[in-house]
């Protein structure tokens, strides 16, 4: 006769069991496929792993700080943390159940994925990166795949789910989900994603000499996608997700991934929630990735938000933000390089603010403000202020479709102890067709 946990488990919904034992095999395979690839594949020196190495990586005295490039680091490490972190996330483990898992994945790699010195930015990006873009990757995967479609339009979807979180589609293949219809409306994810999409010209500028940033318009699309509502299930960590992606042409005439930002909701708290003014705090943590042809930044941050909404007369609505809170890691452009890397890391402070006056639905002003303060722990002696600030006036001119303009700059002033300090300027400006609807 079965014991207690078998017919419990027995009892237990799919969505609600766990499967420990695939989850860490997933998790192990997440580290040996990269591993495989680099060793046999392309026969890097640095997958030539031996005990001697191990050994020698799970010193901790032995850990020092990497010079690989800023995608490498900020982003490629990020998202490999990512599968780690859905590799038990997609088993049936809760957001907070699958947080140890991407940095678990992330040790084992620094110690014997590679026989160079582990790293303390490899591990951080990879590990808190890895939470924000594999809960979001979780989210997205499981909206786009819980649908009623079937046939061409089904294979589809589960096509572009395993794109987004390929855990996820391993595991729906494994278990004979692929291309399988939900069976009950329960199991679906009820939360909206809201998409606006724009495609238009924008052009960047230095105030340095020698810039080849310095040129005439260029094409660039951008996504934005807002997963949730902030005062929905605010208690439940992503509930809601505010993703931001732009794409254009770099100074070298070549397509780039200029801009990724994740933000995820942690815990809320409601303030004063009135008819026409509330007040509601949120807890997020985030993750971002910036790399246009003038200027780049890195960093993945924890921020206590405030947002304030007000229904004015004549149709008015205001809505304001603001928010602070320590910035983990950081990658911050150096105009002095050190060794072979052109930018510092450190820890800091992140201040944000924003607002939006919207008229009857139909023409948006927005202005927004991001700022910080960072300090170097690897690179040059120096900190840091880095300020961006935007605005953008938007006109619907159908239900769906607007026209839309922002004038914006960067700046960073860097203050060294032993280099003359800098302060540069970033303006850019952007004009753009702006299509928005709900997914």
């Amino acid at each position: 006769m079965p014991g207690n946990d078998s017919l419990i488990k027995k009892a237990l919904p799919a969505a609600d069991r766990r499967y420990f034992g695939r989850a860490a095999a997933q998790l192990l395979l997440a580290d040996a496929v990269p591993y495989a690839v680099d060793r046999y594949v392309f026969h890097a020196d640095y997958a030539r792993v031996s005990f001697k190495s191990i050994s020698y990586n799970l010193n901790p005295g032995n850990w020092a700080w990497d010079h690989d490039s800023f995608q490498t680091n900020q982003f490629m490490h990020p998202y490999h943390g990512s599968i780690y972190f859905n590799a038990f996330r997609s088993n049936g483990y809760s957001f907070w159940q699958s947080v140890p898992a991407a940095f678990v994945g992330s040790y084992i790699w620094e110690t014997a994925g590679e026989n160079e010195a582990p790293s303390p930015n490899d591990f951080i990006n990879t590990s808190f990166g890895g939470i924000v873009l594999g809960e979001m990757t979780h989210r997205l995967a499981n909206e786009i795949t819980n649908n009623h479609s079937h046939g061409f339009r089904r294979q589809l979807s589960e096509v572009f789910a395993l794109l987004v979180n390929p855990a996820n589609g391993f595991n729906r293949i494994l278990t004979g989900k692929w291309g399988r219809r939900t069976p009950s409306l329960t199991e679906k994810d009820t939360s909206k994603i809201n998409a606006e999409f724009s495609l238009g010209f924008r052009r960047f500028e230095s105030n340095n000499t020698n810039r080849t940033s310095d040129r005439d318009f260029s094409w660039y699309a951008r996504a934005r996608l807002s997963y949730g509502l902030p005062h929905q299930n605010y208690r439940t960590p992503f509930s809601n997700i505010y993703i931001g992606t732009e794409i254009g042409m770099n100074d070298k005439s070549r397509f780039n991934v200029n801009l990724i930002t994740v933000y995820g909701s942690l815990a809320g708290w409601e303030i004063s929630a009135k008819s026409k003014f509330n007040h509601l705090a949120i807890l997020s943590t985030n993750y971002d990735y910036v790399q246009n042809e003038a200027f780049f930044y890195g960093a993945q941050s924890v921020k206590m938000n405030l947002y304030s909404s007000l229904q004015l007369p004549a149709k008015v609505r205001l809505t304001t933000s603001l928010g602070a809170g320590p910035v983990i890691l950081a990658a911050v452009p150096s105009a002095y390089p050190y060794y072979d890397r052109n930018y510092d890391y450190g820890p800091g402070l992140g201040l944000s603010a924003g607002g939006e006056i919207n008229v009857a639905g139909k023409a948006y002003f927005s202005v927004s403000y991001r700022g910080g303060w960072f300090m170097t722990v690897n690179g040059n002696r120096s900190h840091y202020f880095l300020h961006a600030l935007s605005g953008e006036l938007r006109y619907k001119v159908i239900r769906q479709l607007s026209i839309c303009a922002e004038p914006g700059y960067f700046t960073l002033r860097g203050y060294y102890k032993y280099y003359p300090e800098v302060n540069r300027n970033y303006p850019y400006v952007r004009f753009s067709v702006r299509y928005d609807c709900r997914l």
